[in-house]
């Protein structure tokens, strides 16, 4: 008795805890951000022209067997048999090379784009974390997903911009340059009769 009153008065005379800072809560659409950034912006051109001329190799295949196929159709009634069941021979097995070729594509530019989000988004992260900490965030909720639970966030609240320039501050690499914008010809007069 006499042990469990001293241990009341003990904890009678320690000050109550301070009350919790209220919490700081940022959102930020995390993927576009990184993509965003100089770097990735630049990293993503890379890959688009990486992958460019097998896109175009693909298009071409592709006009191809449309071609084929025109032709087949306007010319079905007077080819053979034969030449009719060659010719759709011919063009199931350009569409087989094409539906591989087009998913050996995709696979490969998903890995690409995995690799360079992924080394990308580490560092992006650790700036992220940093901002976060210096600015006082406590919780900063990722916005970038369609079933997102981020229900409602003022812009006040989104660092994604504020997060991208120190980003980009501290990597170095310059914006990407401006793609030239194409000359403009003037209309042509209409035609007098």
């Amino acid at each position: 008795m006499l042990a469990s009153g001293a241990a009341l008065t003990a904890s009678a005379q320690t000050p109550a805890a301070a009350p919790a800072a209220p919490a700081k809560i940022a959102v930020i659409a995390y993927q576009a951000a990184v993509a965003q950034t100089n770097e990735g912006r630049r990293d993503f051109a890379d890959l688009q022209k990486k992958f460019e001329p097998r896109t175009a190799e693909l298009k071409a295949q592709n006009d191809e067997i449309e071609k084929l196929q025109k032709d087949l159709q306007a010319k079905s009634a007077t080819l053979t048999d034969a030449d009719r069941a060659s010719r759709a021979r011919t063009i199931d097995e350009k569409k087989k090379k094409l539906q591989r070729g087009a998913e050996d594509l995709r696979t490969e530019g998903n890995q690409a784009l995995q690799q360079v989000m992924g080394d990308l988004g580490k560092k992006f992260y650790d700036v992220m974390v940093d901002y976060a900490k210096q600015q006082g965030y406590t919780v900063i909720l990722d916005a970038s997903q369609e079933q997102t639970n981020v229900m409602y966030a003022a812009e006040s609240a989104n660092i994604g911009q504020a997060v991208i320039d120190l980003y980009n501050t501290k990597s170095g690499v310059p914006a990407p340059a401006a793609p030239a914008a194409k000359p403009q010809t003037p209309p042509k007069a209409p035609a007098s009769n």
